[in-house]
């Protein structure tokens, strides 16, 4: 308890750095800009960077229902059995504390993801003036997708790049550049210390989901002290490694922020259908769980990779949108689980009135 208090409580400094920062980068944005707000509200509507998305009930683009569904899936998944909230549930003195830690949670999370989505807007309005300052982002982007490529190349590239191909760089870069050097150091040690935070929290769980879920329940039970630590120990490093080679993998991408939306979707799915199906059927056993989990993974694996068929495959393609596969899977699994088990409460109510 007193490792989990200190843990909370460097997160509470932690949010408040982080917060500060990203208001002092909207304060340093508005200041800088010619014109301020007004310019700046100028240029984002006329590039529809205040646009909630389209209104229209089209789910193969990343409109606004989209949007919606998958953010309200995503949370749904984040608040009930991600680790990191759950371990903070443990530490309140009652349900009724915890549950109004997590309202609290969703009132913060909404302006707050507000706030960065101006900041967005508000950057891609600055260097849309000042597009001469984009030019070393470019270049490093261009250096990144064409490793070994000569400097006329990698110019080439850079002249041809569009604000999304760059757009993770940004904000870093504006960070570096116009926020004095004290305040930057700070503001980074914040994140590096948050991000470092989760990622050990992550770690630790999947460590111990291994250990208690797999390991002693599938291959040997009775080990002792000694030994669990050696293999909580073996496993963290295992999940540090695949953790490292997969941020590895994430250079050069488009943009990483997009490519973590669309790899949550994929493996929450799963597991938030079979949590939900477990929480709401209270009547559903292993076999209908089985079944429904089994369906549900063959129709997340196809939704993910069939969009990589040949268009001529045509109707074997999946059309929707990559964040469609946590709402489509969730909802494949929990229906299927809450059919067959309303299909065999069926049948035996038939027996046991065929019997009587």
């Amino acid at each position: 308890m007193g490792a989990s208090k200190a843990v909370i409580w460097t997160e509470v400094v932690q949010g408040i750095i982080k917060t500060f920062g990203a208001l002092l980068i909207l304060y340093i944005i508005i200041t800088n800009m010619p014109g301020g707000v007004s310019k700046m509200v100028e240029i984002g509507n006329a590039d529809s960077k205040f646009s909630l998305g389209s209104l229209a009930p089209d789910f193969t683009t990343s409109t606004f229902w989209v949007v919606l569904l998958y953010g309200f899936f995503i949370n749904l998944n984040n608040f009930g059995m991600d680790q990191n909230y759950v371990q903070r549930y443990h530490t309140a003195t009652s349900s009724k504390q915890a549950a109004k830690s997590i309202w609290l949670c969703v009132w913060l999370y909404v302006p707050a993801s507000l706030l960065f989505c101006v900041i967005g807007s508000a950057l891609y309005a600055y260097y849309q003036v000042n597009p001469e300052l984009t030019e070393a982002i470019r270049h490093q982007v261009a250096t990144e997708r064409l490793p070994g490529a000569s400097a006329v190349d990698i110019a080439q590239m850079a002249s041809l790049l569009k604000p999304e191909d760059y757009g993770d760089k940004v904000m870093p870069n504006f960070m570096v550049t116009k926020i004095p050097a004290g305040l930057v150091g700070l503001i980074v040690s914040a994140i590096l210390s948050a991000a470092m935070s989760t990622i050990s929290s992550g770690m630790n769980a999947s460590a111990t989901v291994f250990a208690e879920d797999i390991y002693k329940r599938y291959f040997k039970s009775n080990i002792s002290q000694k030994q669990n630590m050696n293999l909580l120990h073996t496993a963290t490093v295992v999940a540090g490694v695949a953790g490292v080679a997969a941020g590895i993998a994430m250079i050069g991408v488009k943009s990483v922020l997009d490519v973590w939306w669309q790899l949550s979707g994929i493996f929450a799915g799963g597991m938030l259908g079979l949590f939900l199906l477990g929480i709401i059927s209270k009547q559903t056993r292993n076999h209908e769980a089985i079944v429904a989990i089994i369906i549900g993974i063959i129709v997340i694996l196809w939704m993910t990779l069939s969009p990589l068929l040949p268009a001529s495959y045509g109707m074997l393609r999946n059309v929707l949108h990559q964040n469609m596969v946590i709402v489509i899977g969730t909802l494949v699994i929990f229906l299927t689980g809450i059919i067959l088990t309303r299909i065999k409460q069926n049948k035996a109510a038939q027996t046991a009135a065929a019997n009587h």
